[in-house]
């Protein structure tokens, strides 16, 4: 990190429900090893949800990163299609917790469009972002892997995405929404830094 010097990196894992801990100590290591050798470096962790283990969450925020990312993926009327193994209400509550846990850790999430969704429902999932302490958000255009996986219901056009874009950030006060069909979680990430500087906690 040091030498590739590196002022922002993203770290991320899968749920590891094979481990007690949910793999907050893995977690807990990689923010301390980059601190230790890169300590100007901003960190921010991009976790699962951890299966609602809450007692993972509150070790992995004992580090304190600087931001925490975890995407919501998708309205949820479409979780049970997208995303059969999570749960809507525990991942905003996730998000809730960090700002709970640690009020100065800025929290991120992110969704795709074209999975089916409603304009009205991908609203309300602002909302209910932004009623659960979210900070950023980031809005991409889903596009299919391949036969295997899910097919593409739409094209969201640009001015759609310009649209949420402005409804999040005029109407519900997000310090950011990033919104383009080409985004994607960790998209433009280092652009947080100035978001820090200009929202300092």
């Amino acid at each position: 990190l040091s030498s590739l010097g590196l002022n922002y990196v993203v770290i991320t894992s899968v749920n590891r429900d094979d481990l007690d801990d949910g793999g907050a100590i893995q977690f807990f290591s990689c923010v301390s090893e980059v601190r230790k050798r890169s300590p100007e470096t901003t960190i921010e962790l991009l976790i699962p949800d951890l299966c609602g283990n809450w007692n993972a969450l509150e070790k992995i925020l004992e580090i304190q990163p600087d931001v925490i990312n975890h995407n919501i993926e998708t309205v949820p009327s479409l979780y049970r299609k997208v995303r059969p193994q999570a749960n809507y209400q525990r991942s905003l509550e996730l998000l809730k917790k960090v700002r709970e846990y640690n009020p100065r850790i800025y929290t991120k999430s992110g969704f795709m469009l074209g999975l089916g969704e409603k304009d009205e429902e991908v609203l309300n999932l602002l909302m209910d972002l932004r009623k659960n302490d979210v900070d950023i958000v980031t809005i991409g255009q889903y596009l299919s892997p391949g036969p295997k996986h899910l097919p593409v219901q739409r094209f969201v056009s640009p001015s759609k995405f310009n649209f949420f874009k402005y409804f999040g950030q005029n109407e519900l006060n997000f310090l950011q929404v990033v919104s383009s069909p080409l985004t994607r979680s960790s998209y433009h990430a280092e652009d947080i830094q100035k978001l820090m500087k200009q929202y300092p906690r």
